[in-house]
């Protein structure tokens, strides 16, 4: 008597085996990589993407990003600088996964517990190199090279525990409200003694160059004045000798010429008046007809 597999019989075998198969099938994405367990034991890692096997109820897999990720600091950390004073420093670590087998042996897989982790490792280096680093330092002056100190510390920490730290930044490094003031009022007082001095040479240095101005003006006009006197001179020494050799041609016209020139001077003005003897040696000229009297 041959048994009947009724259509309800096939389709639960069929329901069962693409349930079996479901089960034995996984997919790893491209951005994740895959640990296979069997009874809790690590089978094997599953780095490329693709459709892979599992033995059902026996096999489970967990997935993990191993795409960067980023720790950002919710709050300030406060750190003290070589002149003990506090500063606040926000900050932010690039880091992602590089050994899926040693990042759940060591962390158990725990994304927040792998934070941590570097987040302790990072504070204290930040706060070795801020407590050898002034203010000035930490602010401006070598912040790219603790940055740089703490992803080279950071990331040789990270590699016991199967991850790779890209990169650490200093957001933002500030000084606490009580000490910004302070630091603001020392450096108001500084600009303004800074200011002062340079009031103070500039207005010695106008006074330099005022007083050499001066000196340069009355050299100046010491030697214009003499040059002048020097010129007035030999004008009046070529004057005279012309005059001189003009009286030795003819002293007579010589004598003539300079009566003119004194009764011209005399009588300008028809209200001059000149009082004089009628036989006075003036008059000559006038009382001879042009010839010196005598002749």
């Amino acid at each position: 008597m041959k048994t009947r597999i009724n259509p309800g019989q096939i389709a639960g075998i069929v329901i069962a085996l693409l349930v079996l198969l479901a089960m034995s099938l996984f997919v790893v994405d491209q951005r994740q990589n895959a640990i296979v367990f069997r009874l809790g034991e690590v089978v094997s890692v599953k780095k490329e993407p693709g459709l892979y096997l599992k033995l059902p109820l026996l096999d489970n897999v967990r997935f993990f990003d191993v795409r960067i990720l980023t720790i950002d600091t919710p709050e300030p950390e406060r750190f003290l600088t070589s002149e003990k004073k506090n500063v606040l420093v926000d900050l932010f670590v690039k880091w992602r996964i590089t050994d899926v087998r040693g990042y759940f042996t060591s962390v158990g897989g725990d994304e927040s517990r792998a934070q941590t982790r570097l987040l302790q490792t990072i504070n204290d280096g930040l706060r070795a190199e801020f407590g050898n680093r002034t203010v000035h330092d930490v602010v401006s002056g070598e912040r790219d090279k603790i940055m740089e100190l703490m992803r080279n510390r950071a990331n040789e920490d990270a590699s016991k525990i199967g991850v790779e730290v890209l990169d650490v930044r200093l957001k933002r490094v500030d000084l606490p409200q009580e000490v910004s003031e302070s630091v603001y009022r020392r450096m108001e007082a500084e600009r303004k003694r800074v200011a002062n001095e340079l009031r103070s040479t500039g207005g010695a240095e106008s006074e330099k160059i005022r007083a050499d101005a001066d000196k340069q003006r009355e050299v100046i006009l010491a030697e214009a004045y003499r040059d002048a006197q020097r010129i007035k001179g030999e004008g009046d020494a070529r004057a005279a000798a012309i005059y001189a050799r003009a009286y030795e041609i003819n002293p007579e016209f010589y004598a003539f010429y300079r009566s003119l020139e004194a009764y011209r001077a005399s009588f300008k003005n028809r209200s001059d008046v000149l009082v004089l003897e009628p036989n006075s040696e003036f008059f000559k000229y006038m009382r001879s007809g042009g010839r010196p009297a005598g002749r």
